[in-house]
């Protein structure tokens, strides 16, 4: 086997910087598909497939040397005037992306790509040399089926919707990228890997085997590992690396000072000038720490751009496999958000964007007939609202009937149809989160199994987040997600049962609102409290974990999750706090979302409000666990 020292790092950095370069790639292919004309594009795209193949030419991977190289010959020809870009020609095109892509994710495991699809290489060629009726039928017997997704569509706020129907969303920008993966290029040049490739000669591998070496079931697991890989890494502006540096040097100037006060009170000086100096140093002090916070923390923020760069894509191959014009609009891309919830937050955006292509819009001929325009659009945008992240995945299809999702959920047995009266339009249409809920009559391979909103659903309340749909038959749907700025930090409520406090997360929090015992009346044998017209039920929080109560609540705080509102009472309050969550990983309590320190150094448990409420019936061993949690 070969020495493999100084090779693992370069491949790390082809790697990392090839995806981002792909990623780039697909999008501007997504707006090549719109502007089949536009030079800039087709520029960028050959430099793009250039550049890939120089880095890889170095790392001797042939196989993707010479997929690189066919592409990259197309769109050379497609540049110059000698090909008509067509949608045939584009398919081809994906697919070859879509190699290359999963050839990175072999690299990603240490072992040399396998050779590429021959339909897919025998279309490159068919495509080349000016038969595209050669090149589109591999491609089409090359395409793979798309994963399942979720049913039901949604939909967002109508500002947002309207500014979508009349396209009203930044393009892409199209400014160069300047990639380490450039210089690797420049040292192997390009020509002379393509001719390695054209011999048919098989590159000694720098990882001493290839991908065909490996034992059964491992390719599966290729990109996978490789992503796992890089969760742990991130990049960081070295401008907020320098500030976080600043304000660390400044804390320890003010740590010098404070050691100097600190002798001379010890020595007896206790003027009013040296409690003064000493005053000024502690405010400074907690002003420094406040603001070292604050910098590393921004040290997590990312542009959700880079998770919405691989949207468009799918939207497309998706919209295309069904026979449906679909643009996917972006907005927002610059917001900052928390890496964590970047990553948590891949999987529910393309079950909405999937839902959206496949439920929301409709064919072409159903738009024309209802005098809309034959190409649907779909706007997934994000921004920042005060302490919160927004998202909106809005399209401009069909929307939603609240007396069909209601009438569905009873056929299909989720639901009674007494308590399908008893629910307003919001309720009705947060049904389609329930597990098992499609409005599908026939299963296919993209959608009606009754997976995927639930998930949607868990996974953002995960996030400390909620969902809200909005829909109107006949002209769109619009799902709005409210996420915190970070996971790091939790703004919440501090509530007292007795003396012992607990935390509960502030954006679930509606109105705080005192008890008046004779307002509260009994329905159905449960007690409830009319606030505003709305009749809300009363749940005692000291009931709800168990614990034993010879009082009834003298405070209320209005709640109000994804699934329903309510009071929940409570004896006093003890302020709001922004909360440093640690989490527990030896001993966690059902409905402990975690645990945070106050400013006098007491322990308050993080409360997890869906869980109690999930095991509302089982509520007395919830309680005895949180009651035996050891709080000093």
């Amino acid at each position: 086997m070969s020495d493999f020292s100084g090779m693992e790092d370069l491949l790390q950095d082809f790697l990392q910087e090839a995806h981002d370069l792909l990623s780039d790639v697909d999008n501007k292919l997504v707006d090549l598909e719109k502007m089949p004309d536009d030079k800039g594009l087709l520029n960028d795209i050959f430099r793009g497939f250039h550049t890939v193949k120089g880095g890889a030419g170095f790392l001797n991977a042939s196989e993707l040397v010479t997929l690189c190289h066919l592409t990259e010959n197309l769109f050379d020809r497609l540049r110059n005037g000698e090909l008509e870009l067509t949608a045939e020609l584009m398919d081809v095109i994906m697919d070859a992306t879509k190699g290359v892509r999963e050839m990175f994710g072999e690299l990603g495991q240490g072992v040399q790509p396998q050779p590429a699809d021959p339909h897919v290489i025998a279309a490159l060629q068919g495509a080349l040399n000016g038969d595209l009726h050669a090149a589109a039928a591999p491609a089409v017997a090359a395409a793979a089926p798309v994963p399942p997704s979720p049913p039901v569509s949604g939909e967002p706020d109508w500002a947002s919707l309207q500014a979508a129907v009349t396209g009203e969303a930044a393009q892409p920008a199209q400014g160069e990228l300047i990639t380490r993966a450039e210089a690797v290029a420049a040292a192997q040049p390009a020509a002379a890997v393509a001719v390695q490739a054209a011999s048919g000669k098989e590159a000694p591998s720098p990882f001493g085997r290839r991908a065909s070496d490996r034992p059964a079931g491992q390719p599966s697991n290729a990109r996978r590992a490789e992503e796992r890989g890089r969760e742990n890494t991130i990049r960081v502006d070295t401008s907020r690396l320098d500030q976080v540096l600043n304000l660390s040097g400044e804390i320890g100037l003010t740590k010098n000072r404070l050691t100097s006060l600190r002798a001379d009170i010890l020595a007896g000086k206790s003027d009013s000038e040296t409690l003064h100096a000493l005053d000024q140093a502690v405010s400074q002090l907690d002003l420094l720490v406040s603001d070292l916070q604050n910098s590393v923390m921004k040290t997590r923020m990312q542009p959700i751009g880079r998770l919405f760069q691989k949207y468009p894509r799918i939207a497309r191959d998706l919209a295309r496999q069904l026979g449906k014009d679909v643009e996917l609009v972006l907005a927002g891309e610059e917001t900052e958000v928390d890496k964590t919830m970047i990553e948590d937050l891949a999987d529910p955006l393309i079950h909405l964007i999937r839902n959206a292509v496949d439920h929301g819009v409709e064919m072409p001929e159903e738009r024309a007939a209802a005098g809309k325009p034959a190409k649907s659009l779909v706007r997934l945008e994000a921004r920042q609202e005060g302490d919160h992240i927004v998202l909106i995945i809005a399209d401009d299809g069909k929307g939603m009937s609240a007396e069909r999702i209601r009438a569905k959920a009873v056929d299909k047995g989720l639901i009674s149809e007494e308590e399908a009266n008893t629910l307003d339009e919001r309720q009705s249409l947060n049904l389609i989160f329930l597990p098992g809920f499609s409005t599908k009559t026939q299963i296919s391979d993209v959608s009606g199994r009754g997976v995927g909103m639930d998930v949607v659903k868990t996974n953002i309340q995960k996030l400390n987040g909620s969902v809200e749909i909005r829909s109107e038959p006949g002209k769109g749907s619009v799902f709005l997600i409210s996420l915190p700025l970070t996971l790091a930090i939790l703004p919440v409520l501090l509530v007292l049962l007795g003396d012992q406090p607990f935390a509960l997360p502030l954006s679930l929090v509606r109105e705080i609102l005192p008890i008046d015992q004779q307002r509260i009346q009994e329905v159905g044998g449960k007690e409830t409290l009319v606030v505003r017209g709305e009749v809300l039920p009363v749940i005692s929080l000291a009931r709800l974990l168990g614990w034993p109560t010879d009082r009834s609540p003298e405070y209320g705080v209005f709640m109000q999750t994804a699934e329903r509102s309510f009071i929940l009472g409570v004896d006093s309050f003890a302020g709001r706090d922004d909360a440093v969550i640690k989490s527990l990983e030896d001993f966690r309590p059902k409905g402990v979302a975690g645990v945070t320190t106050l400013s006098n150094g007491q322990i308050v448990l993080i409360l997890d409000m869906k869980e109690l409420l999930t095991d509302f019936g089982q509520h007395v061993d919830a309680g005895t666990a949180i009651r035996n949690f050891e709080f000093s």
